[in-house]
């Protein structure tokens, strides 16, 4: 299941990499590779609490690179196709 995750992430953000800086995906490329070495570091951990704090950690890397990588890109603002949102009726009127 959690490689489904890092696959289905990692072909994300591919598909929104071309509409990043090369200085936002160099950010978020190198959290992505943290967060790789993190995990690889989990797989070899028996199943229990310090594993699961280890996948933790690696997806709060990823996230965080990500985040960077917004905020390089658009001043902290996410965009609507970040979170799914759709614009509210009155903004089309405009």
């Amino acid at each position: 299941m959690r490689k489904m995750f890092i696959t289905l992430a990692t072909v994300s953000t591919l598909a929104l990499g071309a509409c990043q800086s090369p200085a936002a995906d160099k950010v978020e490329d190198q959290a992505e590779a943290k967060a790789e070495v993190i995990n690889e570091q989990a797989d070899t951990m028996p199943e229990g609490a310090a594993k699961e704090a280890t996948e933790a950690k690696a997806d709060a890397v990823q996230a965080a690179g990500e985040e960077k990588a917004n905020a390089m890109d658009d001043n902290g603002e996410i965009a609507p196709s970040e979170v799914g949102a759709t614009p509210p009726a009155d903004a089309a009127k405009k």
